[in-house]
């Protein structure tokens, strides 16, 4: 019976060591196009010369899975749950929206935090802003510096020791106005015309009816007859006096009062920009950035950033939840490497109803310049409460993977609430449930593209992504196998948002637990030589063994690993491979 062989576009090129190119990403070779015209030539620039062979090889021959397959073992960095999930659901059944977990009190045992990963969490967030004392969020619990080293040494025990990929995110607080404290150990509730003050004041304990800000100069500019808002809408007041520095205020909107909950001051129904007078970036947030750096995490959420400058000196995802950040939001997400969308306070200062076109043209940005974008903020607010969310949440959430957003967030559901683990089943069956709805539309087809490269190699990554992407789909493949040392082809592939999933074999730990927040991407850590095809064998041999992939299946095969030779030869190629 005929088989369909391996099918390969395979692209050789030499590059001068001075070349004036940018060899960051390591790829070399000459665009794909999706009619196949290919080409030999060469390319002159100033300082350089690069020469391209490409060359089209149609064999017979299949991937034929040889015996000896410890070249690999115990190398092979599947994580226990993608492997569970591959067994039982096969390639097409996998989740491809990833799912952050902010770690609290009600989830910070070592068996708490297991449970949430087998639950799907692939990314762990620690709040640095309930780094001090106890809070509402904390629930009479402290969460000190020492609390979040424990929680990190715990997620990476887990993986080192129990074959989870949870990656680390610390949150920084940002500069913003808030509440120091009330004193309580939960919300306190404010009725409505009860009289609070306002005040700057250093105390410890509680007074009744006062409120305690963190900004000495909180009340710069403020008049009597403007408002104050808790957290979006948790209780508004009236300022109907300037006491020095301090406000006294009358309650018009009753509602509760959380310890840290965030300021929000407005005159004649707009927002009175305080905050914008605020460096990006406190002495406290530096202090925990490199705290964070010493303790390994994988990514550092910036708040409130305003503007691109911000986010150029670190590697941070930048969370938008400013009308500033809005009006600089594409050189934002450029400077950045990626994005959070802080529905709670960015809808503090934009109109309710423009969230939902707001969240969708951020992420949107965010696709087209290769970012990966998190939504985040009361997605299953309901559930902090109660063991079952509401339908119009759930609507909220499917919206969000219906726009391909990478990554969804639960804040309070998973901190602080009972039902965390719930909360997380309902995001998982729901993002499965809507990727399986895209894949039956064929919804990818509609994604327009956009061109990101300014140089030859960032093109021609773009065009070989861009191609890879096209043929997994257009044929119907099973899967597709990246092999990179930095996740920059994984990542222009999930740009393009395929049908079948993406494996991401890669020797770089760092690029492992960084890939982890990427849309449709399964990162493996493994052993690679400059032999590719000794990669593509000794990794499907082990996979075969391991059950997960079986004979028949078909998968595309992308590399961009650069040979450690000096000759400085780089061989870059797009294979199909039929498993025998």
């Amino acid at each position: 019976m005929a088989v369909v062989g391996d099918l390969a576009l395979k692209f050789g090129g030499m590059i001068k060591k001075d070349a004036a190119i940018n060899l960051k990403k390591g790829v070399f070779g000459v665009p794909v196009s999706r009619h196949g015209v290919f080409f030999s030539g060469k390319f002159r620039t100033p300082e350089s010369r690069i020469r391209v062979q490409s060359v089209m090889q149609v064999g017979v021959e299949s991937a034929v899975v040889s015996n000896d397959s410890n070249s690999l073992k115990g190398v092979l960095g599947f994580d226990v749950v993608s492997e569970v999930e591959l067994r039982e659901k096969g390639f097409l059944g996998l989740r491809k929206t990833k799912l952050v977990c902010t770690v609290g009190p009600a989830c910070c045992s070592i068996d708490d935090l297991e449970k949430l990963a087998l639950g799907g969490m692939n990314v762990a967030r620690l709040n640095m802003c309930h780094n001090t004392r106890a809070g509402p969020a904390l629930r009479g619990r402290p969460c000190t510096r020492e609390w979040h080293q424990d929680v990190i040494r715990k997620i990476k025990k887990l993986n080192e020791e129990k074959g989870y990929c949870v990656s680390v995110m610390i949150d920084t607080e940002g500069s913003q106005i808030h509440v120091v404290d009330h004193g309580a150990p939960s919300s306190v509730k404010a009725e409505d015309g009860s009289i609070w003050f306002f005040t700057t004041e250093k105390f410890e304990g509680s007074r009744p009816f006062t409120v305690q800000a963190n900004y000495e100069g909180f009340s710069e500019g403020i008049n009597v007859g403007d408002e104050i808002v808790f957290d979006g809408g948790m209780a508004t007041f009236e300022v109907v006096e300037k006491v020095g520095n301090d406000l006294r205020c009358k309650c018009t909107d009753p509602g509760l009062l959380l310890p840290r909950a965030k300021l929000s001051f407005w005159r004649d129904g707009k927002l009175v920009t305080k905050n914008y007078e605020l460096p990006t970036l406190s002495s406290k947030d530096w202090s925990d950035i490199e705290f964070g750096i010493s303790e390994g995490v994988d990514f550092i959420a910036m708040s409130f950033v305003n503007d691109a400058e911000a986010v150029t000196s670190i590697k941070v995802l930048a969370k938008i939840e400013s009308l500033e950040a809005l009006h600089k939001l594409e050189e934002i997400v450029e400077a950045s490497d990626g994005i959070m969308i802080a529905r709670g306070d960015l809808g503090v200062e934009i109109p309710l109803e423009q969230i939902p076109t707001v969240q969708e043209k951020i992420t949107y940005v965010c696709r087209q310049l290769n970012k990966p974008v998190v939504v985040a903020s009361q997605l299953l607010e309901s559930m902090v409460e109660y063991p079952t969310p509401t339908r119009a949440e759930v609507a909220d959430v499917s919206e969000a993977v219906r726009q391909y957003a990478d990554a969804l967030m639960l804040s309070g559901e998973s901190a602080i609430g009972p039902f965390g683990q719930k909360a997380l089943a309902v995001l998982n069956m729901t993002s499965s449930r809507m990727e399986l709805w895209g894949r039956e539309e064929n919804r990818q087809n509609v994604l327009s593209q956009h061109i990101l490269g300014s140089s030859l190699p960032d093109q021609i990554a773009e065009q070989i992504c861009n191609c890879a992407a096209g043929m997994a789909n257009n044929l119907g493949l099973d899967a597709i196998f990246v092999y990179t040392r930095h996740g920059q082809m994984a990542s222009l592939i999930s740009r393009n948002r395929p049908n079948p999933p993406i494996f991401a074999f890669t020797n770089n730990s760092s690029t492992r637990m960084a890939l982890n927040l990427q849309w449709g991407v399964t990162p493996l850590l493994v052993d690679l030589s400059d032999d590719m095809e000794a990669n593509i064998s000794n990794s499907i041999d082990l996979i075969k063994t391991k059950g997960l992939i079986k004979t028949g299946d078909t998968v595309l095969v992308v590399s961009d690993i650069i040979p450690t030779s000096t000759t400085q030869t780089v061989f870059q190629s797009i294979m199909v491979k039929t498993i025998a």
